[in-house]
């Protein structure tokens, strides 16, 4: 017969049993506590509040009417007075210029054919001096190139040069006006109209929209853009010829067509290269219904130099701002800061709006890239209107000890 053994050994049986359950529930434990997933830190990234650069104003004419714009229409600026159709009086003749080379394009760097003058033009001469509008010599037999003769009708703004020019392309002056007309529509320009080659006719008019959209069609054309940006040139029988723009070179500006009529006023439609922000921007303006020459070259010298002044680098985004943090359970905690710079070159009022994506964190190293940020300007701009830098750690994101992981052992 077995006997029961003795609770002496009954009890050590029992806590070596316990001490073995307690060994194998401890050995369980601390591998699941040790290498149990972290919960994610907490990601704080207030909203940025947009930042607003200051707004310019442009010094406008007091009587006329005014506008400018980068690059022409695309972009307008400002704008004073009448925004209906005025005279533009010689400034037609850009256009005279623009139509009889798209019948009659000069290859870059070339001058065109030679054209021999005859009594014909030696009477446009004379009928141009009759009805009081500007003129150069002309004399029967004279031989010009086609740039010459727009480099003359340009430059000196020379009436009876237009009539060579459009009776040369076209025929006649009633072929060039309807075939002006249909380049004018062609080029979506609905507020101008022209009814002769010279701007004497106060029905030659345009919108001061039109004639910034005008003055970039002149700049876009290399033959006409070095013509209209000389000051002064040689031509063999007629000697030196001069601009009838007095203010080429000052302040950039480098075109684009004076007029004068007496219902038009003094009149100058413009251009003009500025570098900001480590570019080239190019300025189209113009001013209509000045009394003077005086008060037109100091209205236009102060709309230009205004524009200028309103164009403002803005630092969008500098390396190693904070944005935001991160704050894990056992404390641990690092800034999220932009890894990158951005810059914008813009005009006047312009609002800078930033938006944060974070991604989600548990531990990290000092530099690790965590999001991006986005920021979009709204305003005239000249690079684009949004830009993104990435988003990182300041400093390390560190996990949570021994002790830490051992207590919370849910966490």
């Amino acid at each position: 017969m077995n006997r029961a053994p003795s609770s002496p050994y009954r009890r050590r049986r029992i806590v070596v049993v316990s001490l073995l359950v307690l060994v194998a529930l401890v050995g369980g434990y601390v591998p699941f506590a040790l290498l149990a997933p972290l919960p994610a830190a907490v990601a704080t990234v207030p909203d940025a509040t947009p930042r607003t650069t200051p707004a310019v104003a442009l010094t406008t004419p007091g009587t006329g009417a005014s506008a400018i714009g980068i690059g022409g229409a695309s972009t307008i600026l400002g704008t004073s007075g009448s925004t209906g159709t005025l005279p533009i009086a010689s400034i037609t003749k850009t256009i005279t210029a623009l139509v009889v080379l798209d019948a009659k394009p000069i290859p870059d760097g070339q001058q065109g054919p030679e054209l021999t003058m005859t009594a014909q033009d030696a009477q446009f001469l004379a009928d141009t001096i009759a009805e009081g509008g500007s003129w150069a010599s002309v004399y029967p037999g004279q031989v010009l190139s086609e740039r010459q003769l727009l480099e003359i009708m340009m430059l000196e703004s020379a009436g009876n040069y237009s009539l060579t020019l459009v009776t040369w392309a076209f025929g006649s002056v009633d072929a060039y006006l309807a075939a002006a007309t249909t380049w004018i529509a062609a080029h979506g320009l609905s507020g101008t109209s022209v009814v002769d080659s010279t701007g004497l006719n106060p029905g030659s008019s345009s919108t001061t929209h039109d004639l910034l959209a005008l003055g970039a069609l002149v700049l876009a054309d290399p033959v006409l853009a070095a013509i209209v940006g000389t000051a002064t040139d040689q031509l063999p029988q007629l000697g030196q010829i001069d601009n009838t723009n007095t203010l080429i070179g000052m302040s950039g500006i480098d075109g684009i067509k004076t007029g004068t009529t007496d219902e038009a006023g003094r009149c100058l439609l413009f251009s003009a290269d500025y570098v900001t922000g480590g570019r080239t921007v190019t300025l189209v303006g113009v001013v209509l219904g000045a009394d003077s020459d005086a008060s037109l070259h100091e209205a236009v010298l102060a709309l230009l130099q205004s524009a200028q002044a309103g164009f403002q680098t803005v630092d969008v985004a500098t390396p190693g701002t904070v944005v935001g943090s991160y704050l894990t359970e056992w404390g641990a905690s690092a800034d999220i800061v932009t890894a990158g710079a951005a810059s914008s070159t813009v005009w006047s009022e312009a609002t800078v709006s930033e938006t944060n994506q974070v991604s989600a964190l548990t531990t990290g190293t000092s530099g690790t890239e965590v999001g991006s940020a986005q920021f979009s300007v709204a305003g005239v701009t000249l690079d684009g209107a949004t830009a993104t830098v990435p988003l990182q750690l300041a400093s390390a994101l560190d996990g949570p000890d021994v002790w830490w992981r051992l207590t919370h052992p849910f966490r």
